[in-house]
């Protein structure tokens, strides 16, 4: 599939008119993720659903934009999903090599990380439209603890895996207002493992000059992940909030 999708970037790329910046571009940015988490995981297809509180969670990432002829550009991302709740349990549940008895109390702490290496071409690159295809590597990892609050029963599992995924942006403008909107996305679907992670905004341009841009953004997101088996995890979580942020383009 990988090899696939780079053929096509390829060839789109050598087809489509050199529309990118004739200099390098720098694009820095961080989101400050209001987010609400739903779903469950096990140890096995029982998934035991649990309660999770609302976490505001950070990101950040950069981007450079050159004008070289075939060589993609590059961003790289980075994402906390961190979050924690209490639970009773419904029924009997399995993590790790613990069980976990009808009734308990459980303590859920999740403390997760998404690194986003990304390679993409400009298709389309104007005032009005822009349009950027690519591959992304999305390494996931972190800890989940779950904690039985009255006996103090405590399983931990880890995990850290990289996922291939297909990348692609679409951003339109308003010209001389500064106002903008954008979609961005990483989507992978391996039989029965899905991961999805995409975002929207209404942006404004409130900065524009020879030296720096600063933009505003204000937008929805939502990463979803349905897990069977990885690192002997099983999973149906989503994540998903508003969320502002603020970009730098030098």
């Amino acid at each position: 599939m990988k090899k696939t999708l780079i053929a096509c970037m390829l060839a789109t790329a050598v087809a489509a008119p050199a529309t990118a910046d004739t200099v390098l571009g720098l694009y820095v940015g961080a989101q400050a993720w209001n987010m609400e988490t739903e779903g469950g995981f096990a140890a096995n297809e029982a998934l035991a659903d649990f309660n999770f509180e609302d976490e505001t969670n950070s990101s950040f990432y950069a981007a450079l934009e050159h004008p070289i002829p075939l060589v993609p550009n590059v961003k790289i991302a980075r994402t906390t999903l961190d979050t924690a709740g209490v639970t009773t349990l419904s029924g009997t549940f399995t993590f790790g090599d613990e069980v976990f008895v009808q009734n308990s109390r459980l303590t859920t702490t999740a403390d997760l990380t998404t690194t986003d290496l990304i390679l993409y071409y400009e298709i389309l690159d104007n005032d009005l439209i822009s349009l950027d295809i690519g591959i992304s590597g999305k390494q996931v990892d972190g800890d989940i603890v779950v904690t039985d609050a009255d006996t103090q029963q405590t399983s931990m599992e880890s995990f850290d895996e990289i996922i291939p995924m297909a990348y692609g942006r679409v951003a339109v403008g308003l010209p001389l207002t500064g106002l903008g909107a954008y979609a961005e996305g990483n989507f992978l679907s391996i039989d029965d493992n899905t991961f999805t992670d995409y975002q929207a905004a209404i942006t404004y341009n409130f900065i524009e000059s020879l030296a720096i841009d600063m933009t505003i953004q204000a937008g929805y997101r939502v990463t979803s992940l349905e897990l069977e088996d990885l690192d002997d995890i099983y999973a149906d979580l989503e994540f998903e909030g508003a969320f502002i942020g603020l970009e730098f383009h030098f």
